[in-house]
This record gives C-alpha cells, sequence and structure tokens, in this order.
C-alpha cells in the first residue's frame, strides 16, 4: 500500500469522500465568480490552492489531527479561528460590514447608538488598499492599543462593480479625507485644523511643536486611505454640480433643495426657568445636547438653552411655558463663532450658513485653474490625486510644469450632517474623493441608548432591522 508521500494523484482523488467534493465544489463556484468580478484572471491560479486544501493534500493542512493531547485541541481553535477570519475578511471586504453611529451628527435620521448594516456592493467594492489588515479593527487593535495594519504593501485604488453610482440624498460611509495625519491624542479637532490654529497663533513650524509636545498631542502617524476613521453624512453634491449655500439653504445648479424632515438647526431657545430633562427626553434631545441647565449668559443677558430641533420639534418647544421669547437660529444669533470654514484659511468670507459656488471635481473634467480657486481645489489636486503642486512668482506649477489647466483623475462629493449646526463635514474639510467611498447603511442591526438604563428604554426595539435612510427611500430627496 502507497504511503501518504508516495499516493499518487488517482489515489488521493480517489480517497476524497463525496462531502468533500460537495464542499470543494461549492468553494470554486464562489471562487470563480469572485474572480470574474474582481476582474482580474490572474487570480484563478489561486485556485490550485483550493485544489489542495480541499482534495489532493500535497500540503499538509491538517498535520494536527492525526497528534493527541493539548496540540489536537490548540489547533482545533487554531483552525476554526482562521477560518472564520478569513470568511470575515472577505465579507467585510466585498459584501459589508457593521458599523456604529458615535455623533449626533445625522440625528434625527440616525441615533447615537445606532448599529447599521452598511452595504459595499451598492456602490461596488474597493479592492483593499491594505491588504494585510485584521478585518475587525478599522486601525487599531483593542487591548494592546496597537495598529491593525501593515502599512505594506500598498495597492493602487481599484474598485469593483457596483448597483448604481452615489445619488444625492444617500447616506454614505467614508473614509475620513483629512484622516491621513493624525495625532493620536487629540482627534477632534483634527491634525490640519490643530496645525491651523496654531499657526495662526504664531507656531511657525506646527508638526514639530506637535512632535516635541507629545504628552499633548500624542505621535503623529499616518494612515491609508482605508485605515482611516469612518464617517457617514450625506451625500448632497454630486461630481460636476455646482452647489452654493445661502442662509442654510442649499443650491444645486442654482436650484434650491429642500430640506428632509428630519434636518435638525441648532436654536437658541430663551427661558425664564429650567426645563424639565423630562421634557427634553420626550421629544428625544440628547443631554450632551441639552446640558442639563440654561446657559446664564452675562452677554445677552437673559437664560437660553442651545439645542438642535427639527421643524416639529420646535413647534413642540415653543409652546413650553418656560420659553421666554421666539426662537432664533444660533447661525443668526451672533452668539457664536463660525469660522474656520473650507478650505482652511481661505479669504472668502465663507460661514457654516453661507458657502459658494464651489464646483465639484469630476473624473476626466478639467478646471480653469486660478490663485483665486486654487485654495479650493488644491488639496484634491495635491493630496488625493497625489501630484506636485507649487506656486511660484504667481504662476501655478503641477509636476513640475506650469499650467493653468487640471483634468481630475476621479469624482468628488459633497457630504454634509443632518444635524446641520453640529456636523463637522464637507464645510469644514471639503471634498470627499470617490475612492474613500465605503458604502451605504441598509438597515439598522440593532440600536442602544446610552443615556437610558436597560429597564428604561435603553434598546429602542422599533429600530430594529429599520431602514437606515427613510427619508431617501419615500422619495424626499
Amino acid at each position: 500500500m502507497s504511503t501518504g508521500k508516495t499516493k499518487s494523484l488517482k489515489e488521493r482523488l480517489r480517497e476524497v469522500k463525496t462531502s468533500r467534493w460537495i464542499r470543494f465544489g461549492v468553494v470554486s463556484v464562489l471562487f470563480f465568480l469572485w474572480v470574474i468580478w474582481m476582474g482580474n484572471p490572474w487570480l484563478a491560479i489561486f485556485w490550485l490552492l483550493l485544489i489542495d486544501i480541499y482534495l489532493t493534500a500535497y500540503i499538509p493542512w491538517t498535520w494536527w489531527k492525526n497528534t493527541s493531547g493539548p496540540t489536537r485541541k490548540i489547533m482545533g481553535w487554531v483552525d476554526a479561528i482562521i477560518y472564520a477570519l478569513v470568511l470575515v475578511y472577505f465579507i467585510f471586504a466585498f459584501i459589508g460590514q457593521n458599523y456604529k453611529i458615535p455623533s449626533s451628527s445625522l440625528e434625527k435620521s440616525l441615533l447615537v447608538g445606532d448599529y447599521l448594516w452598511v452595504n459595499k456592493t451598492i456602490y461596488g467594492p474597493r479592492v483593499p488598499q491594505t491588504p494585510l489588515h485584521f478585518p475587525l479593527a478599522q486601525h487599531t487593535l483593542p487591548l494592546i492599543n496597537t495598529k491593525s495594519y501593515l502599512t505594506n504593501p500598498q495597492l493602487d485604488y481599484h474598485r469593483l462593480p457596483g448597483i448604481r453610482a452615489i445619488q444625492r440624498g444617500d447616506i454614505v460611509v467614508f473614509n475620513y479625507p483629512q484622516g491621513d495625519t493624525v495625532a493620536l491624542k487629540i482627534q477632534n479637532p483634527d491634525y490640519y485644523q490643530i496645525a491651523y490654529e496654531l499657526k495662526k497663533n504664531g507656531v511657525e513650524n506646527p508638526r514639530l511643536y506637535m512632535e516635541q509636545n507629545k504628552q499633548m498631542f500624542g505621535d503623529i502617524v499616518w494612515r491609508p486611505v482605508d485605515r482611516r476613521e469612518n464617517y457617514v453624512k450625506r451625500a448632497i453634491a454630486l461630481p460636476g454640480e455646482r452647489l452654493m449655500i445661502r442662509n442654510d439653504s442649499i443650491f444645486i445648479n442654482g436650484k434650491h433643495i429642500p430640506d428632509p424632515d428630519n434636518v435638525q438647526y441648532n436654536y437658541i431657545i430663551p427661558v425664564s426657568a429650567p426645563i424639565p430633562l423630562e421634557k427634553w427626553q420626550e421629544i428625544g434631545v440628547r443631554a450632551d445636547d441639552h446640558g442639563g441647565a440654561p446657559i446664564d449668559d452675562s452677554y445677552t443677558g437673559f437664560a437660553f438653552y442651545d439645542v438642535p430641533l427639527t421643524a416639529e420639534m420646535k413647534k413642540v418647544v415653543e409652546a413650553w411655558p418656560e420659553v421666554s421669547g421666539p426662537l432664533r437660529k444660533e447661525s443668526e444669533s451672533g452668539l457664536y463663532d463660525i469660522s474656520g470654514m473650507f478650505p482652511l484659511g481661505n479669504s472668502y468670507g465663507w460661514t457654516r450658513p453661507d458657502m459658494g459656488e464651489i464646483w465639484m471635481p469630476q473624473k476626466g473634467s478639467t478646471l480653469h485653474l486660478t490663485l483665486d480657486n486654487l485654495p479650493v481645489y488644491e488639496r484634491a489636486i495635491r493630496v488625493y490625486e497625489g501630484n506636485d503642486l507649487e506656486v511660484k512668482d504667481g504662476k501655478i506649477f503641477i509636476n513640475g510644469k506650469q499650467t493653468d489647466y487640471y483634468t481630475f483623475k476621479m469624482d468628488y462629493y459633497w457630504m454634509m450632517g443632518d444635524n446641520r449646526d453640529r456636523s463637522a463635514d464637507s464645510r469644514y474639510w471639503g471634498f470627499v474623493p470617490e475612492d474613500h467611498i465605503v458604502g451605504s447603511p441598509m438597515f439598522i442591526i440593532a440600536s442602544f441608548d446610552e443615556e437610558r438604563s436597560l429597564f428604561d428604554g435603553k434598546i429602542r426595539w422599533n429600530r430594529i432591522l429599520r431602514d437606515a435612510n427613510p427619508d431617501k427611500n419615500e422619495g424626499k430627496w
């Protein structure tokens, strides 16, 4: 009889059980569908590996099954964990993944504590640009607090065919565009906003200053595109469109775009007495938003709350007996500074409720560059599309050549939160490049109110399996 090492191919195949042939057939079909989807026939060579794993076993993949004692038990667990991680890697990379809403920027469409299933197939999944990463962590491994990925190799951006393109009103998950450079101890405001403020305050070299003050800022690290922080906002302007914001109203190509029902604005609410916490809770205002007690401001001479409200919530609040006067939008009150808008350091005079007009870069479209519009597009040209850009003697040089034109390689989008006055969005950091797009939430897996106890409504049962974007899917965009 032949030994395991000297068995012929026919003998090896003859010994394979029918159930294993079936498993091999199913895996092979899925594998070749994936190869076709990837559009890279060279990947088919890895089918030989599947043949050996499932059928021929020239490589002793299951050597540990012939052992006994602790080795067999430990390797059994290792084998199961590796299979699970490989499966999770492919699902998270090409199908979808879970995502938790960490902030109130999209309330009341999505709430803090919502856990979403994000569909990556809708716009086409990206082939991982950082292929060597742990699939259950975005950029940092919990507990040990180290990077969850290897920086090299880095693959070129490539997106597989999807179901459709991004549409206005879509809620989109994407990698934070300004998340390439991160001060680990202070991530909000981001590195660029910190550097801008330091520069304004007379620090000549902000990067060096931060590196010399690690106790305050932590290490300064670089992150590849697909390992940057995940953000979720609503798509407002699409490639090739012109956007303008006037008094909080959005205009696309000169046409006014009405707000959806769930849009919130912050209102200054003058009061004669504190509003009970139960009232805020009844209408869905989080403690972080109402602060628990009114602001007693010596400048204005009256007490007030500064709270985000939808149109419906505003009507309810106006009828409360504690309210002592008309509600005013925060942006119209003059009480708060709303500077620091995109692009940082610009001289356009833009503010949160008044910006533009801004053209959205479109793949294949050529823009006439001037010293006046360059600040708007400089980061896209230099950072997102990887060009060397500089200005010398009043002239623009791209990759060493003087030019007044640039043709964009990617599409770009303008993303904003529904909680308009409490959303760090494109008004602060600009365009979202197409290579940063992750996917779109399909439904809410689970929802937990972090301000309530388990027996006091912590689990939001009415949100489980709910559509993650009802405004868009009900035709309100």
